[in-house]
């Protein structure tokens, strides 16, 4: 049995837990002075950056339309239902932490075709993460060379609890990776009944990547330029915040981004954000407001696009309702779309589903 109070598992638990009260003292005292300083942010640049920054999140979900189409050929899967689903669960994520958004995302898009089943819709929307994560190894590569970005080592020493906190309790983060793993096998066995269609459908979503050259041409190409418009946006508002906007500033931005994507316990990696901002630019007195107002500025642009998708495309008045209605979908008893009802079992009401969806 693992004993848990044991130092080499898990050092300095109250340590962690005032880091905890101290990121978030953090992100609130630089909120401030992000506030403070808005007279002297030069408002050209940072409009330019929203706009780049929603052309990036508007090629991203061209990307992830293309494969959900690819798994649902003869379905009518419409771009700004993707699109929408898309910028829904990214406001939800900017707001609330552990990707509560990508249930929110799955929801929406799963109920906008007609004939969709959730490991298909989930599968095609995962298909991104492969360019995503091949582009970040990369821009992760060019940090590391710089000199300012923090080795592996030593995120223990930085001011975010929750990436210090398994850096420095390496034996219970192995743990836990273990846990999940066993975890999921542990769900496989005891779903193993439904373990073909459950594959079958999986496969379905993965259409795309069995087609190399359609998906070079209809992911990687939308994928690449959404990063190039994600890069171009980061350099704006470096220089709205008089950071000076650079190839190796918006690298090494770019970069703490993609080590906040893997602690997703504050919104939006607020904390890690921070955290590993404050080490790089220190020698700008800029950056506790960057560090903290370009994540109010993204969040700002998301939220307000993710809310007109909401209400004028699929007729919700809150976020907290699109939640909940996709927590109570994923859990009803209906009859899936993707399957027709069983013999001597009654169709669906139509009804009812359009209320649903």
């Amino acid at each position: 049995m693992v004993d848990f109070t044991s130092p080499g598992l898990l050092s300095h638990p109250a340590e962690h837990s005032q880091s905890i009260g101290g990121t978030i003292s953090s992100i609130l005292s630089n909120a401030g002075q992000f506030f403070s300083q808005l007279a002297h942010l030069s408002w050209i640049s940072l409009l330019i950056g929203m706009g780049l920054y929603a052309i990036y999140l508007l090629l991203r979900s061209r990307a992830l339309f293309n494969a959900v189409r690819a798994a649902y050929p003869e379905e009518r899967v419409r771009w700004r239902d993707v699109w929408g689903g898309y910028m829904v669960g990214y406001a939800i994520n900017n707001v609330f932490p552990l990707g509560g958004g990508n249930i929110a995302q799955l929801f929406l898009t799963r109920t906008s075709i007609e004939r969709a089943s959730y490991p298909t819709v989930a599968a095609a929307l995962s298909t991104g993460v492969i360019c995503d994560w091949l582009i970040g190894l990369l821009i992760m590569c060019y940090a590391f060379t710089q000199g300012v970005f923090p080795k592996p080592p030593d995120f223990s020493k930085l001011p975010a609890f929750d990436i210090s906190f398994f850096a420095a309790n390496m034996r219970f983060t192995l743990f836990f990776i273990t846990f999940l793993g066993f975890a999921f096998l542990v769900a496989f066995a005891l779903l193993s009944a439904k373990v073909r269609t459950f594959w079958q459908r999986v496969r379905q979503g993965y259409t795309i990547l069995r087609d190399r050259r359609r998906f070079v041409r209809q992911m990687v190409s939308w994928q690449a330029v959404s990063w190039v418009f994600r890069f171009a946006a980061y350099w704006a508002l470096l220089d709205a915040f008089h950071i000076g906007g650079s190839v190796r500033n918006a690298l090494l931005v770019l970069g703490v981004q993609v080590v906040a994507s893997v602690f997703p316990f504050t919104p939006g990696g607020a904390g890690v954000q921070q955290a590993l901002l404050l080490q790089i630019f220190a020698h700008t007195p800029y950056v506790a407001a960057f560090s903290v107002g370009q994540q109010i500025a993204t969040a700002a642009l998301s939220s307000a696009l993710g809310f007109v998708a909401l209400v004028f495309i699929f007729r919700f008045r809150s976020f907290k309702e699109v939640m909940a209605r996709a927590r109570a979908h994923r859990q009803s008893d209906g009859v899936p779309l993707s399957e027709p009802p069983e013999p001597g079992r009654p169709e669906p009401d139509p009804e009812r589903l359009s209320r649903i969806a």
